[in-house]
């Protein structure tokens, strides 16, 4: 029996079995929507948008560099006022969507206190973008010493992907360590959707990090990066994998890396306990779960996959 077909007006009719097939499927949907708990909000209960937070994202683009990824023209344009209207504009959209976060998180509890806690955090956060603005500084000198590819500052901040995901990744970093809800990973999932670049806000990120090339890196939660460190594409800064899932929330349980290391292409180094001294060098492709110590050089053999350690 055919499922379709035109009424005496020439309209598409389709035949009840497929309503009948279709109104099932959402009955089931709806049953499933039930069963995980996870979609039924209260009146006035919403999630943080993810189009406005991008929004954030691109006007604090638009003031860690005045001129280069808005339409502003420095050459007219008094900085300090660009600044404070900018700063404005941020603050309150921030302002809601930390609003909408907090009460989304806390749905059916008590919601006292949580547009006084919203202006707190978003006001914080608006101290904090000056320091950012620093440390993003530093990042883009750190691409133009370490890569001779690089022909100027401005190229780096236009176009390197390294560059885009460090400062997101340095935003959202401040609104994590302010426990704000949701929105610190939305910023820096978005950042990897752009970049391949996977650095998750909670890592602790020193000054002059140079990303090269970038694709395929990720940087756990629990991660602690010293100054002046470099990597390049596909290196995993992980955990090693256990079976305790939610317990071991907030435990340390990604590798730490000290001062001035180098980490060469598609190396993986995991676990808590891991620890690259200062000053090390992590040959491509080695698989590290152990600690390495300072001034160190480390590759692996092929095939054996053993590891040598060769001080300099």
């Amino acid at each position: 029996m055919p499922h379709r077909g035109l009424n005496e007006a020439g309209r598409l009719i389709i035949n009840m079995d497929v309503k009948d097939k279709i109104e099932n499927a959402a009955k089931m949907l709806e049953n499933n929507y039930k069963t995980q708990g996870l979609f039924e909000a209260g009146i006035g209960e919403k999630m943080p948008k993810r189009s406005a937070i991008i929004e954030i994202l691109d006007e604090l683009r638009r003031i860690m560099f005045p001129g280069y990824f808005g339409n502003e023209n420095t050459a007219y344009v008094k900085l300090g006022n660009f600044a404070g209207n900018t700063l404005a504009g941020i603050y309150e959209k921030l302002f809601k969507q930390i609003r909408i976060a907090l009460m989304f998180k806390n749905r059916g509890t008590e919601m006292t206190g949580v547009e006084e806690k919203a202006e707190e955090l978003a006001l914080k956060f608006v101290e904090e973008i000056p320091e950012i603005q620093k440390m993003i500084f530093k990042d883009v000198e750190a691409e133009l010493r370490g890569d001779p590819a690089a022909g100027s500052l401005e190229e780096i901040i236009f176009s390197y992907p390294g560059i885009y995901a460090i400062t997101i990744y340095r935003i959202a970093h401040i609104l994590y360590r302010l426990e704000v809800p949701f929105i610190p990973r939305i910023m820096t999932e978005h950042a990897h959707s752009k970049t391949g670049i996977d650095i998750n806000p909670g890592a602790v990120i020193g000054e002059y990090f140079f990303i090269d090339h970038g694709t395929g890196i990720v940087i756990g939660e629990t991660t602690e990066i010293g100054n002046n460190v470099k990597i390049y594409q596909g290196v995993t800064l992980g955990a090693l994998s256990t079976m305790k899932g939610q317990a071991l929330s907030g435990v340390k349980r990604h590798p730490t890396i000290e001062d001035n290391v180098v980490i060469y292409a598609n190396t993986t180094i995991l676990g808590g306990n891991t620890v690259i001294g200062k000053n090390a060098v992590v040959a491509g492709n080695t698989f590290v779960t152990e600690s390495i110590p300072a001034n160190a050089k480390v590759s692996a053999y092929v095939p054996e996959l053993q590891m040598k350690i060769q001080s300099k």
